[in-house]
């Protein structure tokens, strides 16, 4: 494969990668990809000049896979993982490195996919309205990017998590809880107990200190450690 590599210290020792070139800022990646035509960009998302989503909202056509390469900014590795996009962080771990290498070349075939996860990222990026931002997922019926605001709770099943929506479909995802309320956490849900991660814009009421109610009828447990911190979190009265 051959790649463009953005603030890495140095050629990584991987047979499999032709190093076409490294680029220290958004506008020099942005010629540097125009002229090599790279299979795989490793990406850094905080450059001097631009963010790496920025750069890519340059470019007319996305015909390269991307890894991200970020410092431990939470912001970032949310927006990364919202969109179900591959990331490394800084200072990069050269077994990490290869395994994200063994990644690319599992999904090699599915650039399409991965890229139209980038376009919905720099869409997500510019859309005023939190609720209508989209979450990528994989799930038993493949690839699907859901509306945020269309997600009323979801609830985690070991190592899969079941994510209830409007109208009452379900759609069962290869993500555990806890990964989702990394994800969503401060965007609207809040996670109530331990199986249990639930969108504000779908509580009708409380019942008691240790259950709510939704607006579809469904009543949710809120447990005794999250209590409080659940009563504050819906007097802000913000989804």
């Amino acid at each position: 494969m051959e790649a463009v590599i953005f603030h890495l210290p140095s050629k990584p020792n991987i047979p499999e990668v032709e190093l076409l070139g490294t680029a220290s800022s958004g506008a020099e990646g942005l010629e540097k990809i125009k002229t090599l035509h790279p299979d795989l960009v490793f990406l850094d998302v905080e450059m001097a000049d631009m963010t790496g989503f920025e750069m890519l909202a340059q470019l007319e056509r996305i015909s390269f896979q991307t890894i991200f390469i970020t410092s431990y900014s939470h912001y970032a590795i949310k927006a990364i993982r919202f969109n179900a996009l591959d990331y490394l962080v800084k200072p990069v771990d050269l077994g990490e490195l290869k395994a994200a290498v063994r990644r690319y070349k599992e999904k090699r075939l599915e650039s399409a996919s991965q890229n139209e996860n980038i376009r919905q990222a720099l869409i997500n990026m510019n859309t005023p309205d939190a609720g209508e931002k989209k979450l990528a997922l994989n799930t038993q019926e493949g690839d699907i990017k859901l509306p945020r605001k269309m997600i009323v709770r979801i609830e985690g099943e070991r190592n899969y998590s079941c994510i209830y929506l409007e109208g009452g479909k379900r759609v069962l995802a290869s993500k555990t809880l806890g990964e989702f309320e990394e994800i969503l956490e401060g965007e609207g849900f809040f996670r109530c107990h331990k199986s249990h991660l639930v969108n504000k814009r779908h509580i009708k009421k409380q019942l008691t200190n240790l259950s709510i109610l939704l607006l579809d009828e469904a009543v949710l447990p809120v447990s005794r450690r999250k209590k409080e911190a659940f009563r504050e979190w819906v007097s802000k009265g913000e989804a």
